[in-house]
């Protein structure tokens, strides 16, 4: 039987972190993934919705197990909706492992969905789409944070 994974979040960009996490995933845990694109009209985003979705469908093109998606309202509500098995999430460091475990915990509780946690490789766990905006925001060359 086959397992997918909602993998949520802005990707505003979409870091080679990111791409890690489902690249991992894939290998090793589900047989598919569905990359959600969160929309929040209050955030401000580097890159509009439409650039977001190219950008990560362009990433997966070749690849049947990988769909891209927007959604809104509760990443549970989507994730039912779609008949996800598991929402699948990555964590750079303590702060994020501490949020992520008391996100899961009530999206269990709430709808009995499980969440997936991968550790970031080292090479990529002081990359963030925030420090990648950052640096984009001072003209820095970004491309080496992406895939």
């Amino acid at each position: 039987m086959s397992k997918t994974a909602i993998f949520a979040g802005s990707f505003d960009p979409f870091t080679i972190g990111h791409k890690n996490i489902v690249d991992r995933a894939l290998q090793s845990v589900v047989d598919n993934v569905i990359i959600a694109i969160g929309v929040n009209q209050e955030k401000k985003h580097l890159f509009t919705l439409e650039q977001r979705l190219h950008a990560i469908q362009a990433i997966y093109r070749d690849n049947p197990h990988v769909r891209v998606e927007s959604y809104e309202g509760l990443t549970t509500d989507y994730a039912r909706q779609t008949g996800a098995d598991f929402l699948l999430r990555g964590v750079r460091n303590v702060k994020d492992f501490e949020y992520e475990k008391e996100i899961a915990d009530i999206n269990r509780r709430l709808t009995g969905i499980e969440t997936i946690l991968l550790f970031t490789d080292p090479q990529h766990s002081s990359i963030s789409s925030s420090v990648v905006r950052e640096l984009h925001s001072y003209n820095k060359d970004i491309q080496e944070f992406l895939p």
